[in-house]
């Protein structure tokens, strides 16, 4: 392939066809800049509604709105050149019936240029899935933690223990029934993602949910340590960022204050 030819980007069937084979990568992304970064490395990048927390300050993804997934949509969208770009369906977007749900993730498709939707819930959401599949909107399952309902699941807790498995696993089921591409497990004991990937025909991928499933997602933001008070269970730092931004800011600062920046070389010279 030479070095003119376009990359082919991923489509949701290539990323279905990943199931039990080379584990796939999966990263969030909310601007250009990172979404470049993460292209070269990842399968999907998912432009989440993590985006109200990680850069919007929100205090969870409820506040979340139609507009701001379409802008970091379209931030993302400018970055990214092979792989398959998701974009969350936020909270209130989808719930209310299939139609309200094919008009918000047929707009976030068309305005953002991404290929898929990603939406929370199992058994409840079939009918939708199965809606928004039938009419040409490929779509990403999500269930188990699903920080939507965090206020009705009491907050960020492990779920599908003991009894509650059988719950999750017929949520799993329900979402490959529906049509689906694929399904990212959130923070499940790992018996039961392991149980969940064997058992389901479509890739799993997991956060929290054990090295068994089919893909790992993490939230970008976590794993190169940019919340340098933020440390889940799940999440490997692979980077520490925020303490080296930190010491940069410190640095630039001292160098300001004792006129020390800008240098000579930082300057310019009269016109000759």
């Amino acid at each position: 392939m030479s070095a003119s030819t376009p990359i082919q980007t991923l489509t949701p069937m290539a990323i279905q066809a990943r199931k039990g084979k080379e584990p796939i990568v999966c990263l969030t992304a909310y601007t250009t800049p990172i979404a470049r970064l993460a292209d070269a490395a990842c399968d999907v990048v998912l432009v989440g509604d993590s985006v109200g927390m990680v850069l919007h300050g929100l205090p969870s993804t409820l506040g979340v709105t139609m507009d701001m997934m379409i802008l970091h949509g379209n931030a993302v969208m400018r970055g990214i050149g092979k792989a398959l770009c998701v974009v969350d369906m936020p909270f209130g977007s989808y719930e209310e019936s299939p139609a309200q749900a094919f008009r918000n993730a047929s707009r976030l498709l068309a305005e953002t240029g991404a290929a898929a939707v990603k939406l929370e819930g199992g058994v409840s959401m079939k009918e939708t899935i199965a809606f928004l599949v039938a009419r040409g909107v490929p779509v990403m399952g999500h269930i188990g933690l699903t920080p939507q309902a965090v206020n009705v699941l009491g907050g960020y807790k492990v779920q599908g223990r003991n009894e509650d498995a059988q719950r999750v696993l017929a949520d799993a089921r329900a979402v490959e029934e529906a049509g689906a591409f694929a399904i990212v497990l959130e923070k499940l004991p790992r018996s039961l993602g392991a149980d969940i990937t064997n058992r389901l025909g479509i890739p799993t991928i997991g956060i929290g949910a054990g090295p068994e499933c089919d893909g790992q997602i993490l939230v970008i933001d976590d794993m190169l340590g940019l919340f340098a008070d933020f440390r889940p269970k799940f999440v490997k730092r692979y980077a520490n960022l925020a303490e080296q931004a930190e010491q940069a800011l410190a640095s630039y600062a001292q160098d300001v204050r004792s006129r020390a920046f800008p240098g000579p070389e930082h300057s310019f010279g009269e016109r000759t």
